[in-house]
């Protein structure tokens, strides 16, 4: 696919501003569907979690999920949203082979929740606040997987299939404002604000928001006006964008590709775009359409939605702490430098690190093994670091660091056995022999032969050039298989050189 002609970025600002608006899909993790009882489970195979409601088929009637509405009222009200006293479903017309109804179920005109407000802070500090048109409910569509051609993309391939077990999984979709002002800060605004949401709707528990398997997805709307204008350019759409950095790299995209073409006297065409991942680029998808093209008209299967206002007070009653106030009095309460703590909130590590040290670890250790060696072993493996293995068992292991039973070598080795499944830490020290050698007399034995075989070092020692125990201290190490403590290993090796220290 050709690269489209991009303008420098920088260049690209001087000439125009940005203007942003976002659409963030939540899918929400109710144990059924939004319309029907058909289980709302990631990974099934294909077309199994279907019925003639979620299907479309003559005689399916929807009937609304009660978990859902309380988790939409939740989240708006998270979102600083008002909940409106009465609201409807509508029927949101347009025909692709993943939507089997031919028609999505969604609110228009009346939404659940709407006028919000989200304060979101820039690594810079920078504070942008971000107006929130609506939340409102709707149900998913299905999922397309084309074969042949490039990557999976539909260019090209020989056909598609599809699969509906998506198709009916309850959505909140969370609407902006226009964004101004965000100037060089644009791209970042846009993974800012979605990472925000992200962390609000697990800080709710109402989405196993993980974008990986698409239960945030975010569609980021992008145009410019030339600087001095108060006319607004034409915004294009990348649809889809399931990743926090591929979010900020689409808007840096589309503002270098639009300055580029506007530049050179080319029109915007308002439509949809696809983020391609592999290459950094957008692609033109479908011309974009407006409200009326959708034909819109109230849902006639489904009673409207009216929250009482007792009901709403309770479950504003059940918000969590703010994210931001979250963060802010854990890396007081951990003592972390701002470097550090947003290392762990980049690496979205947080909850991982504050379960360990609930688990009773000390806050550094927790973050130097989250952020290290686990964050490590999770990259080899293309997987989540959260998702290797259990705080309490990091936990588990810190603790036997620092009781003498590991070093970090050893413990380094315990960790890739819990990983795979060979039981708790201490077992898989049990298991291996890992522990320790705490014993004297192995490692004076170690010692005095390391010495014989190197009567040189045993001069320099007692001489005075004490630094010349390491090359002794590195063989016990090696003698040892990384099985005794390095720090006693040089009190014996000084002891026996009668230089002790």
């Amino acid at each position: 696919m050709k690269k489209a002609e991009l303008m420098d970025y920088d260049k690209a600002l001087e000439l125009f501003e940005p203007v942003l608006g976002f659409e963030v899909h939540v899918e929400l993790n109710t144990k059924t569907k939004m319309f029907c009882g058909c289980a709302n489970e990631f990974g099934q195979g294909a077309n199994t979690n279907t019925c003639p409601t979620c299907l479309g088929l003559p005689g399916g009637l929807p009937q609304v999920n009660a978990k859902a509405i309380e988790s939409s009222i939740r989240l708006g009200l998270a979102l600083g949203c008002e909940i409106a006293e009465y609201s409807r479903f509508a029927r949101k017309n347009y025909f692709y082979p993943d939507t089997a109804k031919n028609f999505q179920t969604s609110q228009y005109d009346e939404p659940i929740a709407f006028n919000g407000q989200l304060t979101i802070e820039l690594e810079s500090g920078r504070l942008v606040t971000v107006d929130i048109e609506r939340a409102h409910m709707e149900d998913d569509a299905g999922k397309l997987t084309h074969v042949g051609g490039q990557a999976g993309r539909i260019q090209g391939a020989d056909y598609s299939l599809v699969d509906y077990n998506r198709g009916g999984v309850p959505l909140v979709e969370i609407v902006t404002r226009m964004i101004e002002g965000g100037e060089a800060d644009s791209p970042e605004i846009g993974r800012s604000y979605v990472a925000a949401i992200r962390e609000i709707v697990k800080g709710l528990g109402v989405s196993n928001a993980r974008m990986e398997e698409g239960n945030v997805r975010c569609d980021a709307n992008v145009s410019l006006r030339p600087r001095g204008s108060n006319i607004l350019g034409t915004r294009t759409e990348t649809k889809n964008v399931n990743s926090l950095r591929s979010v900020e790299r689409a808007v840096r995209y589309e503002i270098q590709r639009q300055a580029a073409l506007l530049a050179a006297g080319g029109t915007i065409t308002q439509e949809t775009r696809h983020w391609h991942e592999d290459t950094g680029i957008t692609s033109a998808g479908r011309p974009k359409s407006d409200a009326d093209d959708y034909r819109y008209f109230p849902e006639p299967d489904l009673v409207p939605v009216a929250p009482s206002r007792e009901w709403v007070e309770e479950l504003r009653a059940t918000l969590p702490e703010p994210p931001a106030a979250r963060r802010k009095r854990l890396q007081a309460d951990w003592g972390f430098a701002n470097l550090e703590f947003q290392d762990v909130v980049n690496s979205d590590l947080l909850d991982a690190v504050e379960a360990t040290i609930a688990a009773g670890a000390a806050a550094q250790a927790a973050r130097k093994w989250w952020t290290g060696e686990i964050a490590r072993l999770a990259n080899v493996a293309g997987v989540a670091a959260h998702s290797l293995v259990h705080p309490v068992q990091v936990a588990a292991l810190i603790e036997l660091v620092v009781a003498g039973t590991l070093t970090d070598r050893l413990a380094r080795q315990v960790l890739e056995g819990v990983i795979a499944g060979e039981g708790t830490p201490l077992e898989v020290v049990e298991l291996r022999g890992l522990a320790v050698v705490s014993d004297d007399g192995p490692l004076i034995a170690a010692i005095d032969e390391a010495l014989a075989a190197q009567p040189d070092v045993l001069a320099k020692i007692r001489v005075g050039k004490v630094q010349a125990a390491g090359a002794v201290i590195g063989a016990v190490m090696k003698a040892m298989r990384g099985q005794a403590d390095a720090a006693r290993v040089r009190e014996l090796v000084l002891e026996r050189a009668g230089t002790a220290q």
